[in-house]
């Protein structure tokens, strides 16, 4: 089969689905790569590189379409090229099925398979097809770079001969792909960095790079399936506001990143935010495609308020880095085909069965496949609280707790035992009754006296064997004073090997011990 990559029409738009590098890939699974002419000028690639790579160019889209059983793209088929469209088509590519049901609708009627690059489910074995979290990855980064741009000041604190310069404040709020991209990269530029997520468990990754976690006090959970969060309660949104509009003053740089699968994106920062912002401050906003998390958002362009504030709404971030974007995205749809194609035989087969695939298609042979079945693993663990830390004289209280919980369990057993040997007493000859008293308390005073040396003077395993050396050691002494030649002699040999173990087992351990010492 031949797959297709045709150049994007959408305006703005440089990236391309296939490079050089990954059709040489894609042709080792047994498929033909073709590429309209001029596709990969945008993202830095020549025709040149297509052909020694082994792709064929064609000088139309209308050719490529005809000729390409499996088309691969960016942006989702426009109207002019559902035209194109034929039959039993394969189709690969960002759709947005949930904000674009009008091309869904259109693109079942052509009685085609469509895999949309946005809907490929967060677990682990699908992390290789995950064109979103590598998008959003540069796209965080570029929103940081683009914040620099029309900032005008340095991003780190600097002492000069001409006087201290601040450093720039930075809230990053979401910390997804995108929002940790961009802690990343605005904390290696020397910002002071903020961020906010309504899920609580990823406030461990924004503390690891060095941002501050800003804490709402509120007892609900924003975390939602698949890692993304979910739609906030009005109570929460009333405290999520409140903690805003303390930041916002004394905020720089604010750079939104929150989006709930479906729907279109929160508003987060309204006009009273920008309004409450210093003259010379920024805001990107990365959910511009899906209606904006600030209020004053307008998409695809960038805007300066009455009060000098700066709202970014670009949506072609990625476009931006075209060459990095494009290699990464088609290395993702280069795993998709790869996984569509078990066989390594040209030949694509929907398996509707594995987790992967099933979540991807959204249209199959023309019927619609969308909203797909839940996901079965969360992308992020419940955040778990940690154990509070007791104060001293709480362990103190229970530290005597635990030594008269001991000393009752002593008594009680001790009581037992003396009720079970008068009993025992009572029918067992005169002779065994004299022994197994000697047993006995050999056996608790050898106990008490080795059991309860400090293990930093001998290692568990030896206090095991110490203590039943200590047994032997008492119970013979208690046997020398017999009448009995022969029981005399077996008690002094048991001391004597009981004695060498005892002492050879702490000359041991202290060698042990020696071992981890400095000298």
């Amino acid at each position: 089969m031949i797959v297709g990559s045709p150049k994007e029409i959408f305006k703005g738009e440089a990236r391309v689905a296939m490079t050089p590098e990954s059709a040489k890939q894609i042709q080792k699974l047994g498929y033909t790569c073709i590429l309209e002419t001029g596709a990969g000028l945008p993202s830095n690639f020549s025709d040149k590189d297509y052909k020694d790579a082994g792709v064929k160019i064609v000088k139309t889209a209308t050719q490529l379409w005809k000729d390409s059983d499996i088309i691969l793209k960016v942006r989702g088929p426009e109207k002019s090229e559902i035209t194109k469209i034929k039959p039993n088509q394969h189709i690969i590519s960002f759709i947005w099925p949930g904000q674009n049901k009008t091309l869904l609708n259109a693109l079942s009627k052509k009685k085609i398979t469509v895999q949309a690059m946005d809907m490929i489910p967060r677990i682990s074995r699908a992390q290789k097809m995950d064109a979103l979290s590598s998008m959003a990855n540069i796209a965080g980064y570029r929103a940081v770079i683009e914040a620099g741009n029309q900032f005008g000041r340095f991003f780190t604190g600097q002492i000069t001969a001409a006087g201290k310069v601040p450093p720039a404040k930075i809230l990053v709020i979401g910390a997804g792909v995108a929002g940790l991209a961009a802690i990343g990269t605005a904390q290696s530029m020397g910002a002071i960095v903020r961020a906010f997520d309504v899920r609580p468990e990823v406030s461990e990754q924004i503390e690891s790079m060095g941002a501050e976690f800003l804490m709402l006090d509120f007892t609900s959970d924003g975390s939602g399936e698949g890692g993304y969060a979910k739609p906030a309660s009005k109570e929460f949104i009333k405290k999520e506001m409140e903690l805003f509009r303390e930041q916002a003053p004394e905020i720089d740089i604010v750079i939104t990143t929150a989006l709930i699968p479906g729907m279109p994106a929160p508003k987060l920062w309204p006009k009273e935010m920008v309004d409450l912002m210093k003259p010379g401050s920024v805001v990107v906003d990365l959910a511009a495609e899906q209606g904006g998390n600030c209020e004053a958002t307008i998409p695809n362009k960038m805007i300066e308020t009455k009060n000098k504030v700066k709202i970014i709404g670009y949506t072609d971030l990625p476009s931006r880095m075209a060459t990095q974007s494009s290699n990464l995205y088609s290395t993702n749809i280069r795993h998709m085909l790869d996984d569509l194609t078990p066989e390594k035989n040209g030949v694509p087969f929907t398996n509707m069965e594995d987790d992967v695939i099933r979540g991807a298609t959204v249209v199959h042979n023309g019927k619609i496949t969308f909203p797909p079945p839940k996901p079965k693993i969360a992308a992020i663990a419940k955040h778990i609280e940690k154990p509070v830390q007791k104060t001293q004289e709480e362990l103190e209280i229970e530290k005597i707790e635990a030594e008269k919980a001991s000393g009752r369990t002593q008594v009680i057993l001790l009581t037992i035992g003396a009720i079970l040997t008068w009993f025992l007493g009572l029918y067992a000859p005169s002779d065994f009754m004299q022994h197994f008293i000697v047993f006995i308390l050999s056996c608790f005073v050898g106990y008490q006296v080795i059991w309860n040396v400090s293990h930093s003077l001998h290692t568990p395993l030896m206090a095991v064997t110490n203590a039943i050396s200590s047994i032997i050691i008492i119970g013979a002494l208690l046997q020398m004073k017999t009448d009995n030649d022969i029981v005399s002699i077996l008690a002094l040999i048991s001391v004597f090997i009981a004695t060498i173990n005892i002492v050879g087992g702490f000359m041991v351990t202290k060698r042990m011990l020696a071992m981890f010492q400095r000298s």
